[in-house]
């Protein structure tokens, strides 16, 4: 898998309770994250592939008692909230994160499952860009990252090929697209539009640019990795 990740940046990676079966190679990764954070049981996913978390944090209600006595005996900080709390174990391991003062946050185990889960998980990643955080949510056939007006350099990825992009507000005003398969050149695309579907690089990589709005940036696969 090509590198994106510039030099000398600071990653953490949360790692939520999301079905293990949609996770991506964690292998892919390794070499990226700074710190691994996780979330609830994603600490208990993450001592199992004997990657230590810097933090587990979390309620934990959804493991037993020995699996969390593995979790406090494998992570360098461990840390119980209460069950009924105003903020999802997520948005605490965020919190952590935002602390932590990063360039980049990935989210792991935050897709399949529960529907409301998985839609408010995405949408975590407008407060990350908020903080001028690079965002980005990844499983075994996606990687999301949500972006802002302006122009992005894109690079190719073996693992996620296709690249769409869908617009995060109702409207997203003079996207281009230039080195991509379908080019476009300043149109409009609102909410429900497929005109950014299932494009391709023509290289190693290409740009995009928008005027107005913000654009969710998928790449994605066909087939799951083995």
């Amino acid at each position: 898998m090509q590198s994106e990740i510039v030099n000398n940046m600071l990653a953490v990676a949360i790692v939520g309770n999301g079905p293990v079966d949609r996770h991506p190679d964690f292998e892919w990764y390794k070499d990226k994250i700074d710190i691994w954070i996780g979330a609830d049981r994603g600490a208990l996913t993450l001592v199992l592939k004997k990657i230590p978390p810097e933090y587990a944090l979390g309620d934990f209600d959804s493991i037993n008692e020995a699996e969390k006595r593995t979790i406090q005996q494998h992570s360098k900080i461990f840390k119980e909230y209460p069950s009924e709390k105003d903020e999802t174990d997520l948005e605490i391991a965020l919190i952590k994160a935002f602390e932590l003062k990063p360039d980049e946050i990935y989210l792991f185990g935050v897709t399949g499952g529960r529907l409301d889960h998985e839609l408010i998980n995405i949408q975590l990643l407008h407060q990350i860009a908020n903080k001028d955080i690079r965002g980005i949510i990844a499983d075994n056939v996606n990687q999301l990252e949500l972006t802002k007006a302006g122009k992005h350099t894109v690079f190719h990825n073996e693992a996620y090929p296709y690249i769409s992009f869908i617009p995060f507000t109702q409207k997203v005003k003079g996207i281009t697209l230039e080195g991509f398969y379908y080019p476009l050149a300043d149109e409009t695309i609102t909410w429900g539009s497929t005109l950014c579907i299932s494009n391709k690089l023509l290289s190693k990589k290409g740009t995009f640019s928008y005027e107005e709005g913000i654009l969710l940036l998928i790449k994605s696969r066909d087939t799951i990795p083995v």
